[in-house]
This record gives structure tokens, sequence and C-alpha cells, in this order.
């Protein structure tokens, strides 16, 4: 796949997700990409997939130049940038005039994978484990791979309101209300007594610099994410490694206690581990599956790209559970958490 394919085909995946500034955006890079930079020398150094089931580096760029923005760096850009509505010709000659200006900020901040954090994802998460917790009557633990700033390990905080009920915390501080169809989720409410998460760049949402790259992967006309993304900020209290996830995964593995669900979660992220580690982390948590008893079982909840094969542009949301090997297609989620399309199917056993 050329830059340009990759610009366009997230320009398309973004207007399909609501948001017609980034597909104008991105369209403009894909025809108007400045060739020969520093920049685009850096571009041409990755490997493998660089749309967006892979590297994601049209999301790479806008990420940067949304920071830009937010950090008052191009006044220019910003004038250009929602909630302002500017023409095509507008908009790039400000989009072009900063990336040449702030090269040296977009060569080093296109260096990490985007990390939006995503919060609204946690309605499928919240809605997962409450699959788990109908099997397993004991608290849980948490193990976030890629968890980046954490915002999706804090679940419990929140509260999710369906059509027929409102699941989730009784002061949530935060309610996510996804367009829903199918049944209800299970209404067994986790216990969570602990919970952590690892991530190669971890984020901490009380360093303004790391809010700052958590907000900017938002895109600039969905304003609503923002205030979420800052509530969920305020409130994350639980620690984040910096290392390799499967290293890590492999020390919670073998430390978690006994008398608890242990529930590895990731959400838009095994698609960023390289295939080897992605078959290590399969290899570790089959094994330890295979070794999961009544007293300490095992559940792997992951909301990841599929491939689209149902013709739904989304996520597939899918629960393993062990004893038993019990696994689940509970439903396709939108990648912001828009929309649930729930079907709680279990599958073999």
């Amino acid at each position: 796949m050329s830059l340009a394919e990759a610009f366009a085909q997230q320009a398309a995946s973004c207007e399909k997700l609501g948001s017609p500034f980034m597909g104008q955006l991105l369209r403009l890079l894909a025809v108007h990409w400045p060739m020969g930079t520093r920049l685009d020398a850096r571009l041409a150094q990755f490997d493998g997939d660089i749309g967006p089931a892979g590297a994601s580096l049209p999301l790479r760029i806008a990420g940067g130049l949304h920071a830009l923005v937010l950090s008052n760096r191009a006044a220019r850009l910003q004038a250009v940038y929602p909630p302002q509505k500017v023409s095509d010709a507008t908009l790039l000659q400000a989009v072009l005039e900063a990336l040449a200006a702030s090269e040296d900020f977009m060569l080093d901040w296109v260096e990490s994978p985007p990390q939006t954090n995503e919060v609204r994802r946690s309605a499928a998460l919240l809605s997962g484990a409450c699959v788990a917790a109908e099997h397993f009557d004991l608290p849980f633990i948490l193990s976030e791979l890629g968890a980046s700033g954490g915002l999706n390990l804090m679940w419990d905080d929140y509260a999710v309101a369906l059509p027929a009920l409102t699941l989730g915390a009784q002061d949530p501080v935060l309610t996510l209300a996804p367009e829903w169809t199918g049944a209800p989720p299970p209404r067994k409410m986790p216990v969570v007594a602990g919970r952590a998460g690892v991530d190669l760049n971890p984020l901490d949402p009380s360093d303004p610099d790391d809010v700052l790259r958590l907000t900017a992967y938002l895109w600039p006309d969905q304003p609503h994410r923002l205030a979420l993304t800052h509530a969920a900020a305020r409130n994350m209290t639980a620690p984040i490694a910096r290392g390799d996830a499967i290293d890590w995964l492999a020390t919670r593995l073998a430390t978690a206690p006994e008398g608890h669900v242990h529930l590895i979660q990731h959400t838009v992220a095994w698609q960023y581990f390289p295939p080897d580690a992605q078959n290590r982390g399969t290899a570790l948590i089959e094994a330890a599956g295979r070794k999961a008893t009544a007293a300490k079982p095992l559940a792997w909840l992951a909301m990841e790209s599929d491939g689209d094969r149902s013709g739904a542009i989304g996520a597939a949301l899918t629960l393993r559970l062990w004893p038993g090997d019990i696994a689940y297609d509970l439903a396709r989620v939108d990648f912001h958490g828009r929309w649930v399309k729930w079907t709680g199917a279990r599958g073999r056993s």
C-alpha cells in the first residue's frame, strides 16, 4: 500500500466514523503530500501495512497536526481547524505550511503509534466483563495490554445507558450511551479488586504533555469525545507499566492471585504488536488457560479489528473463558464505541 492509498483509505474510514473534517484533511494529503521532505523520507522507512489496520501513518500525521493546534504551536493552522469550515485550498495551504514549519515536532510525533485511549470502548468492555462475571462469582483482577493512559481500565467507574437498563457504577464518573442493538448483556456486575496495564509509551493523564497526546488523536470535529476523555483522565488511578506487553503479561499470568478472575483486556492494540509477539501472547494465554481452575479462572476480552468480515465496519468483541475454553463472539463494536451490535453468541467450548 502506498502512502497516498493509506491516506485515502483512512479518509474513507474517518468519514464512516462521523468525521467529515478528517475525510477532507486526509484526502487532501493523499493528493498533495509533500514529497522529498525529511518527514516523507521517515515515513518511507516504515515496513509492512502502513494503513488503518497496521502502523496507521495517516492517523499519526493527523494526530501531530491536531497536537500543533491544541498546543497553540501553529496559529495559522488553528485558524482553519474546526469549528471553522474552510475550503480545500485554504486548509491545504495551512497544513503544508505547518508541516514545513514544524517538521522536527512531526518527526518526533510519528515515532509512536496512535494512542486515542477512546473511553467509549469501555461500554463494550463493561458489557463483556458482565458475561465473565456470570460465569465466575469472584472479584476481578484486570490486566490491559496497550493501555495507553489507562482510561479503559476504569470501566467499573462508568455507567452504560442502554435502551432497557443502565449498567455500571451507581455514581458514575461519566455515562456512555452507545447506540445498542440486540439483547442487553447480563446484569451481573464484576467487582474489580485490582488493575494494571502496560504500554510501550504509557501516558500519564495527570501530565499535560501526555494529555496532549491523548487528546490530539481525538478528531477535531468531535468535541464531545474531548469532554469524555478529560473526565476519564481526572479519574484514572491504575498503574501503567512501560515495557513490552507480552513480557509484562507473562509476569502477570505467573503471579495472578487465587480466588480472583484474571481478566486480560485490550482494544484496538493487538494489531500494533509484531506477529511473533501476537503468537507468543496467544500461546502464553492459552497455556495459562489450560492450567486455570474454578478458584483461579482466566478471561481474555478483546475488541479488535477482524477485517470487517461481516461487511459492517467495526471491531469484533470476543471473550474466551477458562477452565473449559468457552468462546464468545459477543458483538461488533464501532471503533470509537458509538454503537454496539450485541449477539452474546457462545461458540465452541
